[in-house]
């Protein structure tokens, strides 16, 4: 019995699992800010331009997920600065793909905000997604959705 991909189960799908973690819109912000190198609450309070209440609950759930880590830098009064963790910094892929799209398709009037510096050659570049195989650049139609392992199951116990 051949599986039809578009029947996978939604209950098992990874985006919808993530954006449970990151998908409100000032979770976002919290990101793209730890990203850019900001750590402390009233900074991002700031930057962010979001009020006090939201903003600790989003940074709570980043750190209850493990996205970002909480670290003590005043004992007096107490006070706590966010790092990101390894499972942070995995999202910043997501982050380069939303700037690429609104650089694309919702641009600033004066142009781009941000651009990204390559460290090692100092080449301003914009990403792009390649396959790890051979290394050819990859777009939506290039890729083939194929049915995983959580779909395999289910076909098997039907």
């Amino acid at each position: 019995m051949e599986v039809d991909v578009r029947d996978f189960p939604r209950d098992s799908c990874t985006v919808a699992s993530t954006l449970e973690v990151i998908g409100e819109r000032w979770t976002m912000h919290v990101l793209r800010e730890a990203f850019l190198g900001v750590r402390r609450f009233e900074d991002f309070r700031r930057n962010i331009g979001v009020a006090r209440n939201i903003l600790s609950d989003r940074l709570n759930t980043l750190v209850a997920e493990g996205i970002l880590r909480r670290e003590p830098y005043s004992e007096h009064p107490p006070r706590h600065e966010y790092r990101l963790t390894r499972k942070g910094v995995d999202l910043y892929g997501i982050l380069v793909e939303l700037g690429k799209w609104g650089n694309k398709w919702a641009p600033g009037p004066h142009g781009q905000g941000i651009v990204l510096r390559h460290r090692v050659c100092g080449a301003v570049v914009e990403p792009v997604l390649v396959c790890p195989e051979c290394g050819e650049p990859v777009t939506a139609w290039d890729l083939e959705a194929l049915p995983g392992p959580a779909m395999a199951e289910r076909s098997a116990a039907v």
